[in-house]
């Protein structure tokens, strides 16, 4: 897809605490700088992966002001503003716009379940509003954690009633035909459908989708970028493999937990393996088995550690 604001790989950025648990800004930031040195072309922060549901609202907008202030392009954020409170959706995403990020991306209000599409049309009806078109909504079905989705009737209501502003949505059902269905219904006009699968970036690509935002590209957005630059070429092809591959290695144990791990071991700063709980640090064996699990799939090791 041409022109989206977000084409490409984009990382959902993870969040490094220090020992008191507290968010650790500064190498936050580095990691931010590393992830767009090495081929992200955006940066998801204060999502899943990022435990954004493990801080507290002052917390998010820390992260948000922070990066900015340590040099992190705004334009190059979306950060995850939907929470389950109207009011704290709209406080966050109105300081993000403020910052001068393009986009937000929004969870659907999910502690009450089975809400009609009447009742999820109204939330999001009021997030636009309020919020003035300030920024693009962009939204996040993700039916496995959140238990509600966005259906295709849903978005495009919301699409008829703000057309300007709901901008594309981030799919992490990891079910392609779902996937596929967005872009086939609405990436001709504009929508942009990203991946929450490494493994399902490629056959987006050639389906309309505008790219990524996985958790995965914490560790692999190299190899990514080679299958976002190629799509349409047999080294495409070769790279998705690889991809594919890594995200098979990282979702073997608890994912974020995991990627902490990783980083862990590229930058030689065991304080990445911090992390709030109910999450858990892995243990040394669940960390071998991870980094020979990862070191298998062909990454190549001076990429993933640059």
């Amino acid at each position: 897809m041409k022109d989206a604001l977000f084409g490409g790989i984009n990382a959902a950025v993870l969040t490094p605490m220090n020992d008191d648990l507290s968010v650790d800004l500064d190498r936050m930031a580095a990691h931010c700088r590393w992830l767009l040195a090495n081929g992200c072309n955006g940066l998801g922060i204060l999502g899943t992966t990022g435990e954004a549901n493990s801080l507290g609202i002052e917390e998010r907008i820390a992260v948000m002001e922070g990066l900015a202030e340590r040099g992190i392009p705004p334009a190059r954020l979306m950060p995850g503003t939907g929470t389950t409170a109207l009011t704290d959706t709209v406080l966050l995403t109105r300081r993000a716009a403020r910052l001068g990020c393009l986009g937000a991306l929004l969870l659907p209000p999910f502690y009450y379940k089975n809400p009609s599409d009447e009742g999820l049309f109204a939330y999001f009806s009021e997030v636009a509003e309020r919020t003035g078109g300030e920024i693009k909504l962009y939204l996040y079905h993700f039916p496995q954690q959140a238990v509600i989705g966005f259906g295709i009737d849903l978005i495009g209501r919301l699409r008829a009633a703000y057309p300007s502003l709901f901008k594309g949505i981030k799919d992490s059902s990891g079910d392609l035909a779902n996937t596929q269905a967005y872009a086939a219904h609405f990436a001709k006009d504009g929508f942009e459908v990203y991946a929450g699968d490494d493994s399902l970036l490629l056959a987006m690509l050639r389906s309309g989708g505008a790219g990524c935002i996985t958790a995965a590209s914490n560790v692999n957005c190299t190899v990514g970028a080679q299958v976002y630059a190629n799509w349409n070429a047999p080294a495409g092809e070769q790279a998705q493999k690889v991809l594919t591959a890594t995200r098979k290695a990282v979702t073997a144990v608890p994912l974020i937990p995991g990627l902490k791990s990783l980083v862990a071991r590229r930058t030689g700063d065991r304080r990445w393996t911090n992390i709030r709980p109910p999450h858990l640090k892995l243990s040394a064996a669940q960390e071998q088995a991870l980094f020979a699990a990862f070191d298998a799939t062909g990454i190549a090791r001076d990429r993933a550690a640059a």
